[in-house]
């Protein structure tokens, strides 16, 4: 079930504060804990925080630290994409998102502000931070300073934008609307999005265009004279104050700004006796300008008057801070009650939020993207520490993603290989890992080596096996990393760097043997996408099963990708879709299919079906329309080897997918094989995934 939602802009000042406001507000009504997290925020002086983050955290009382309300500044995103590292930013975003998913109920993710350096990037970068969280996204809009034309174009745009990758849009709301068109604004987008998508509009409001003398105090980082408790109070206009005081008397105005030097000891005193008196309108504050203090003489003379008019003083000249305030955006803060109870009332009143929240929290998304596949494997891996052995001790790669589990400790290694050898090959590669503390063995020496020879003649010696030779077996490294897993001196043994698949396979046939209610041993593919996690099987180890061996493949695969967060939609691939074509090979890709459904009726599984039908929407449509499967399917179940292994190889290549396996299953205890082309991160990903299924295979797990 959906525990969070995204609220993203398309541009700067779109006002998604009061969306932001007005949806915690009723959030906070239905689930007793509710986070708040901002992927990018803006760059702030030393001292000064965030005002959307803290206006969160103070005004609901949210139990929340600033630090883990968000993510990154631009300006360290910048520098991040400036350096081809965007996963780095993902990943980062979703650790710190799922930190927050651990303590609340529910989170309510507000986008970024596209101010300052780097907002031409942010739009792509909201989408693809909505995408990999898969989050459904509230699009907000203002119609300010746009045709009625561009608005709808440029709410179109965003909306599509969204839906191609995949993200959900329950609703639109379009803020900042002239009254007189907020039925049209709402009529016209309702025609160009889904059906099933909340369409709101909420008028332009002065009252929230107004700034405050805090607004004026931060845009100018000045400093606070006088009523530091009433820096609330909304600004309507701005007066200068230059000429004498009987001529500027005339000039002020209700709610008005007095901007004037910090020496003008007539226009500062006349201003505030003009606000105590009933002869004139009341103002709202002065700016002192060119970082002049009063004398202090005038300084004792204001506090005897007490006064509440909030005094200001700024470091620009008059005339600098005339022109510059012109610019001044207000924003929301922390102790603008006025302004927030405002917000929540306008949303109250224009966007009936009862649609929205029924979505929103019954939402379930079926898509795994891969980051979020990546930080589950870390995750879940570390929940229990598994002890996995590696007999390719002495490989580079090997080593360095030992080097990284090491450093992050989420699980135990024991490297097989000479002590000696294996540390000069960490030294001489600049492998920072530290041979002292993770466990090496050197199987030709190790003090278990008569208990497993024992062992191992003990379950081969039917098959003529002789004591002498299970003496030497086990020497080999595959064959010891096998019999530690099989005596529980460890849970899982990753192989097959340096070792063919048949290598590292055989002596876990032999000794581990299938589960027992599998057949047969199969193999499964995390495919990760663009866009998606899909799993392939079987690539790796039946060359050409039957119909009985394929419906096998299908179900153990269809488990393990539950097991690993994906929604199985099983496709049992073939040339051909539903019923139209005829031959052998379809047949038995029908008849595996039949066998699916009787066996696991809980099982979606459609075939046969052709690939482009199994994974385009479009084309699955077109193909087989009443298919609860065509068009979304996550596992996909070759036909043959050959078939399977060069699709993996081919979709891998083309589209840059990185292809996590083959994962073994059907096994009584985890032996995954790697390829010998294995980067660092194949090594990493499958040590995680084994781990993983040595804490399923535990009956004593508590991660189960």
């Amino acid at each position: 079930m959906n525990k969070a939602v995204y609220i993203a802009t398309i541009e700067a000042f779109s006002g998604k504060s009061l969306i932001s406001i007005g949806l915690m507000n009723e959030l906070l009504t239905r689930k007793n804990k509710v986070g708040y997290f901002r992927p990018v925020i803006n760059d702030y002086p030393e001292g000064k925080k965030d005002n959307h983050i803290m206006t969160m955290i103070q005004f609901f009382k949210l139990d929340l630290s600033y630090d883990d309300a968000y993510g990154f500044t631009r300006s360290d995103i910048i520098d991040l994409l400036n350096q081809g590292q965007e996963n780095k930013i993902l990943e980062t975003i979703i650790r710190k998102y799922k930190k927050l998913e651990k303590k609340f109920d529910f989170i309510l993710i507000e986008g970024s502000d596209f101010s300052g350096e780097g907002s031409m990037i942010e739009f792509e970068l909201n989408v693809k931070l909505a995408s990999n969280l898969s989050i459904p996204t509230i699009l907000v809009s203002s119609g300010v300073s746009k045709t009625f034309e561009e608005y709808i174009s440029n709410i179109k745009l965003a909306y599509d934008s969204f839906k191609d990758e995949k993200v959900e849009v329950p609703a639109i709301i379009a803020n900042k609307i002239k009254p007189k068109n907020l039925k049209t604004v709402v009529s016209r987008i309702k025609k160009l999005v889904d059906k099933d998508t909340y369409v709101a509009a909420i008028p332009r409001d002065e009252n929230l265009l107004k700034p405050s003398m805090r607004d004026i105090l931060n845009y100018f980082d000045g400093k606070v004279l006088f009523g530091e408790n009433h820096l609330e109070k909304p600004v309507k206009q701005y007066e200068v104050g230059a000429m004498q005081l009987r001529h500027y008397l005339n000039r002020l105005r209700d709610k008005s700004v007095v901007i004037t030097p910090g020496d003008r000891a007539d226009l500062i005193l006349g201003a505030i006796q003009a606000d105590k008196s009933d002869n004139y309108p009341s103002i709202s504050g002065l700016v002192l300008t060119g970082g002049l203090m009063p004398e202090k003489p005038i300084i004792k003379l204001i506090e005897g008057v007490n006064t509440s008019l909030p005094i200001v003083v700024v470091n620009p000249n008059t005339y600098e801070t005339t022109a510059k305030i012109a610019g001044l955006k207000p924003r929301i803060n922390p102790f603008d009650t006025r302004k927030i109870m405002r917000s929540i009332s306008l949303f109250k009143k224009y966007v009936d939020v009862k649609p929205i929240l029924d979505k929103l929290i019954h939402y379930e998304n079926e898509k795994m993207t891969p980051s979020m596949f990546l930080y589950n494997l870390e995750e879940w891996a570390g929940r229990e520490h598994k002890k996995i052995v590696l007999p390719e001790g002495t490989d580079p790669r090997i080593l360095k993603a030992a080097c990284r589990l090491q450093a992050n400790g989420l699980v135990d290694i024991v490297l097989l290989g000479k002590k000696d050898q294996i540390c000069n090959i960490v030294k001489n590669k600049g492998i920072n890992l530290d041979c002292n503390k993770i466990e090496i063995i050197d199987p030709e020496n190790a003090p278990q080596l008569d208990r497993y020879a024992k062992k191992l003649y003990e379950l081969r010696k039917h098959k003529g096996i002789t004591e002498a030779t299970a003496y030497d077996l086990v020497k080999d490294p595959s064959y010891f990393g096998t019999m530690m897993v099989l005596t529980g001196d460890a849970d899982g043994m990753v192989s097959g760097a340096i070792h063919t698949t048949q290598h590292t396979i055989r002596p876990a046939l032999q000794l581990i043997k299938t589960k027992p209610d599998a057949k047969l041993v199969s193999s499964v593919f995390f495919m990760c996408l663009p866009d998606r996690v899909s799993a392939f099987a079987d690539c790796a180890i039946n060359p050409n099963p039957n119909a009985e061996e394929l419906a096998e493949i299908a179900i153990a695969s269809a488990d393990s990708a539950k097991k690993f967060g994906i929604k199985p939609k099983v496709a049992m691939l073939s040339y051909s879709s539903g019923s139209s074509g005829k031959g052998e090979d379809v047949e038995k890709v029908r008849k595996a299919t039949e066998i699916v459904k009787e066996k696991r009726p809980d099982i979606l599984v459609e075939g046969p079906i052709q690939y482009d039908a199994a994974v385009d929407p479009d084309v699955g449509k077109k193909k087989m329309p009443d298919s609860p499967v065509a068009g979304q399917a996550s596992v996909l179940i070759f036909p043959d080897l050959n078939t399977g292994n060069n699709t993996y190889k081919a979709v891998q290549r083309e589209t840059g997918a990185l292809a996590i396996g083959p994962m073994l299953q059907g096994l009584n205890k985890p032996v995954n094989d790697l390829s010998r082309g294995c980067t660092v991160d194949d090594v990493y990903n499958t040590i995680l995934i084994t781990a993983i299924q040595a804490q399923e295979n535990d009956p004593k797990s508590k991660s189960k």
